[in-house]
């Protein structure tokens, strides 16, 4: 049996998204800027994608700017917002266990001279709007908080902190990077009062290389890539029609209906918290899981994290050892350090990510699977 337990990393494309794709790909292949019958086909997907893209978290076709992916979407909001307010301000406020799309790009303009503060997160993983309000100044120009953690699924008050922020600081911007909750979590823009939101396509059955970033209208946001002035001038380069179009497939399967998606995501929950219960079950096995229905993060005490994870693999089980955008580099999780965790526990940490794909047949194999293991791994490990 295989079982594929890292949607968290990336997500099968749906078999209709796919298909779609590849219609385009070959049949409708015209550059939606061409003026031709094959251009304006073109268009008209990525208009429709950007209709869908703005129902799915109720904003406006036009704040939707599509990108290639969370990373630009995070450092479009980051970047874009840093060069368009400096004159402003030159502080941006932020937590220490942000994706490293937020937390490189932070890097980055630290050594532009911005001035970056990134609070730390409680036990339970987040930063509360308290925390938010009393780091502010008068020349912060950005917050920029997740709605859901990539390695433990801690869910942030985002709604509170922003209406906090905005309250005390009505001309600061506030950013999310929704690409964990979203398809997840229901997201209204309006309800939450964030200026700024990142999304990417693969996380829910898109495809790879396609997100956006919801740019509230009337935002002074500077593009960070130039050329022929798509999309407005706020992100030139010929769009991803392909993409585009896959990732509202994907959209309209997964998002739009919330009755489907509530449904659908309890169902998920249901698996993860059935792993959870078989794993912790077992001597020394500790669940560091917060909140998001998808995501269990779990410590084997006394096998590394690496071990277990290519252990299960030769059984045919797909995990990850934390961020899949920073699994592959040889460095401690900050995100497990931030919240406290032991070190024994921080080294012996594996994610496990769910998908509407997953069964509880796959759950009980990999129960049963790490039952059968864990003993021999420690014996090998401590002996």
């Amino acid at each position: 049996m295989e079982v594929y337990l890292d949607n968290s990393a990336t997500t099968r494309v749906y078999p209709e998204t796919a298909e779609l794709m590849m219609k385009i790909l070959t049949e409708d292949f015209g550059n939606p800027s061409s003026m031709h019958k094959c251009g304006v086909t073109a268009e008209h997907y990525v208009r429709d994608a950007q209709a869908d893209a703005a129902k799915s978290i109720h904003a406006l076709p036009e704040e939707i700017l599509f990108t290639s992916g969370g990373t630009e979407s995070n450092n479009e909001a980051l970047m874009g917002t840093a060069l368009a307010r400096k004159r402003t301000g030159m502080h941006i406020l932020s937590t220490n266990v942000e994706h490293p799309s937020v937390g490189a790009a932070l890097d980055f303009l630290e050594k532009e001279g911005f001035l970056v503060t990134r609070l730390p997160v409680n036990a339970d993983g987040i930063v509360t709007p308290e925390q938010v309000t009393e780091a502010l100044r008068p020349d912060t120009i950005l917050v920029s908080v997740m709605m859901v953690n990539n390695e433990i699924g801690s869910i942030f008050p985002i709604e509170g902190i922003a209406k906090a922020v905005h309250k005390k600081n009505p001309k600061t911007y506030v950013h999310t990077d929704a690409i964990q909750a979203y398809g997840k979590l229901p997201i209204n823009v309006s309800k939450l009062n964030v200026d700024l939101l990142s999304v990417s396509a693969h996380k829910l059955h898109g495809p790879k290389g396609v997100g956006f970033l919801y740019v509230r209208k009337g935002l002074l946001l500077r593009p960070i890539i130039y050329g022929g002035g798509q999309q407005k001038g706020m992100r030139s380069g010929t769009e991803n029609v392909p993409g585009i179009a896959g990732f509202a497939s994907a959209i309209r399967r997964s998002v739009l209906d919330q009755k489907v998606l509530e449904q659908r995501n309890e169902r998920i929950a249901g698996l993860r918290d059935r792993l959870i219960a078989g794993l912790t079950a077992l001597p020394e096995v500790f669940s560091h899981s917060f909140g998001a229905p998808h995501i269990a993060s779990i410590s084997f005490t006394g096998v590394r994290a690496e071990v277990m994870l290519h252990s299960l693999e030769s059984e045919g089980i797909y995990v990850s050892a934390g961020s899949a955008c920073s699994s592959n580099k040889k460095r401690e999780s900050s995100v497990l350090k931030a919240i406290d965790l032991p070190a024994e526990q921080r080294e012996s940490t594996l994610r496990f990510s769910f998908s509407e794909e997953n069964t509880e047949e796959e759950v009980d194999y990999v129960i049963e699977t790490v039952t059968r293991l864990l003993p021999t791994l420690r014996h090998y490990t401590r002996g």
